[in-house]
């Protein structure tokens, strides 16, 4: 069952979602040669203490930290640690923060330094697919023409698309329905109304789409370790077109 959010819950929401996109810019700031990715977490966990929010992922199904950090073959879900950024590397940040009872969810994927023109391809790709996702969140639209415009935007870049990992409905809770496949052919499945919300997350890498996950049990990386991008917006579909709750202004 897709739950339709209320105007006054949508605001909610849209609250929540500044929370995260003020903490993916505070994040982005930060990441440069040297720093570890378990100080990015700390500072995250920093940041939503001032807002006063709460981690949207700590202790969720058991992870571990505040914010996921996968960099470079990794796809999404990485546990921060010890590991220190390098130049030229594709850092991906997923964050969500939960204000008055509803959920906000994001990511972006930051380029350090210089990068050969295929990574900067698959970051801008990505970065663009979710755009042309998000322009398919209008009422009367089918949920898979989300997914196709985004399958179409990445295989057009000559892209992996990832599918074992989904976009997915949010609002009272981190993970609702519908789930948001990143690839499908369009006008298939449920009408789009207004009230629906949806966090329309792209993942794509330089390779193959079949991934592994680590031995701890989260971090997915690419099988052939390719390179990977993801980003990700909280979007809510209006009458007045879509609304990407988690934008900063």
């Amino acid at each position: 069952m897709i739950e339709l959010k209320t105007a006054q819950e949508l605001e909610q929401m849209r609250r929540a979602g500044r929370v995260v996109a003020g903490l993916l810019e505070h994040v982005a700031g930060l990441i440069e040669p040297g720093v570890k990715t378990k100080t990015l977490d700390e500072r995250a966990r920093a940041y939503l203490k001032t807002q006063g929010a709460q981690p949207a992922f700590l202790g969720y199904r058991g992870f571990p930290a505040t914010i996921c950090i996968s960099v470079n073959e990794e796809i999404v879900h990485g546990i921060p640690g010890e590991r220190r950024i390098r130049e030229g590397d594709l850092v991906s940040v997923d964050a969500g923060a939960v204000v008055e009872g509803l959920y906000g969810d994001a990511a972006i994927t930051v380029i350090v330094g210089q990068v050969p023109a295929p990574a900067r391809r698959l970051v801008d790709a990505t970065r663009q697919a979710l755009e042309d996702g998000i322009a398919q969140a209008r009422v009367g639209r089918r949920l898979s023409d989300i997914s196709h415009a985004v399958q179409r935007r990445l295989e057009q870049a000559g892209l992996g698309v990832v599918r074992e990992f989904v976009g997915h409905g949010i609002g009272r809770a981190l993970h609702e329905e519908p789930p948001i496949p990143n690839f499908g052919p369009p006008n298939v499945g449920p009408r789009l109304r207004p009230g629906m919300v949806l966090a329309i997350e792209p993942m794509a890498t330089l390779g193959g789409h079949e991934l592994t996950i680590l031995d701890d049990g989260w971090t997915a990386v690419t099988k052939d370790r390719s390179l990977a991008a993801h980003f990700e917006h909280t979007v809510a579909v209006t009458e007045q077109g879509p609304r990407v709750l988690t934008a900063l202004v």
